[in-house]
């Protein structure tokens, strides 16, 4: 081997040298920022919720303050003693206390059924003899979907009312509601056929008469609610995109988790709202097999979060934590920085779309919109 031979080598071996040596320098100073960024003791805007859930948080003004209430003047305030301080009699007091108590009742009866009259095809299934929920529900079991669409049934008690059939209930009347649309498509007319055709068959198992609607009335029902459907499937995002080197994602996943994220099992990350729901999610933007990221995605799913929630407001709040805690910057989708004018506007904009759905009856974060939007 000659002297120029043995050169190169050493000087190749020193340029992978280098560059392995590089690379991990690259990956340590990444895992550095991101515990740097999540090291600190002060609070964060976005992660402490309580399990009440969180307030309604502006889009130009973040505060982690928490205000307990307070009694306004405003308020009544009711001294101990036999006759109220607003002049009614202790009878007239007991009867309003006793109204007060019936409306809670009859409140409470009026409980959410599966079967929705709005967004469903709905079947009443007139029953010849009083049924017990244990002998309706197995039937009920092998009508449970027709394509996508879901299939749920009620039951009218003796006493009149409806509700979701239960063990030990007994029913007079049953109802059978397909629904109509979902983000995917509307009910066809396959579907439907096919709805009909198995409800028929559990309706003379019981010796029921089910009252089925015409087939091209509910496909313009469908279809309506569909377009619906489609004109507010709306989802808005904001980046977070690193302004240096890029972040660790193994590092930047444990952190999040530590200030409230949760992790799916699908993998996606998703700040809860404290009920059970979910705010808005996040993404890394890189595949598992990768070691860094340099642009983070927050992503509000807008009909399925109710307007209470402010998830438009929790989610910027939480990019514009992070982007200070690992020296980033919100931009949109095309990388370009997000002004606090261009997220007032499109604040409004979500006021209105809010009440839109409202008007349709189907308020977004409702149990309705949430069988739409799935």
């Amino acid at each position: 081997m000659t002297d120029l031979q043995t050169s190169l080598i050493v000087i190749g071996g020193a340029i992978v040298v280098g560059v392995i040596s590089y690379n991990k320098w690259q990956e340590y100073k990444a895992k550095k920022s991101v515990e740097r960024a999540f090291s600190s003791s002060h609070d964060d805007v976005l992660m402490g919720q309580s399990e009440a859930g969180a307030a309604p948080i502006s889009v130009t003004e973040f505060s982690a303050d928490r205000r307990e209430p307070t009694l306004s003047s405003g308020d009544p305030v009711y001294a101990e003693t036999d006759t109220p301080v607003d002049g009614t009699e202790p009878a007239e007091r007991a009867q309003e206390e006793l109204d007060a108590q019936v409306d809670m009742m009859q409140a409470a009866e009026e409980k959410e059924l599966p079967v929705d009259y709005l967004i469903d095809c709905t079947i009443p299934l007139t029953l010849t003899t009083q049924l017990r929920g244990e002998k309706i529900l197995p039937a009920l079991q092998s009508l449970r979907h027709v394509g996508s669409k879901p299939v749920n049934f009620a039951g009218q008690h003796i006493d009149g009312g409806w509700e979701a059939i239960t063990h030990g209930g007994i029913y007079k009347s049953l109802m059978a509601g397909v629904q109509l649309a979902s983000r995917s498509n509307a009910l066809n007319e396959l579907e439907y056929s096919e709805f009909v055709m198995r409800l028929r068959q559990i309706a003379d198992d019981f010796d029921a008469d089910p009252d089925v609607p015409d087939m091209a009335e509910v496909m313009v029902t469908a279809r309506s609610l569909h377009h619906f459907v489609t004109e507010y499937d709306a989802k808005l995002s904001v980046n977070i995109q690193s302004n240096g080197a890029p972040w660790s994602v193994t590092t930047l996943l444990a952190a999040l988790e530590r200030q409230g994220f949760d992790v799916r099992p699908e993998g996606r990350l998703v700040m809860p709202d404290g009920d059970g729901g979910v705010l808005f999610s996040l993404s890394t933007n890189v595949t598992l097999a990768e070691e860094t990221t340099n642009r983070l995605t927050l992503l509000l799913d807008v009909p399925v979060v109710a307007p209470e929630r402010d998830g438009f407001g929790a989610m910027i709040a939480c990019a514009r934590s992070l982007s200070s805690r690992l020296d980033g910057t919100v931009v949109d989708d095309s990388s370009q920085p997000l002004s606090d004018a261009a997220l007032n506007e499109i604040g409004g904009q979500i006021e209105v779309f809010y009440a839109d759905m409202e008007a349709a009856d189907i308020p977004a974060g409702s149990t309705r919109a949430l069988r739409l939007f799935n």
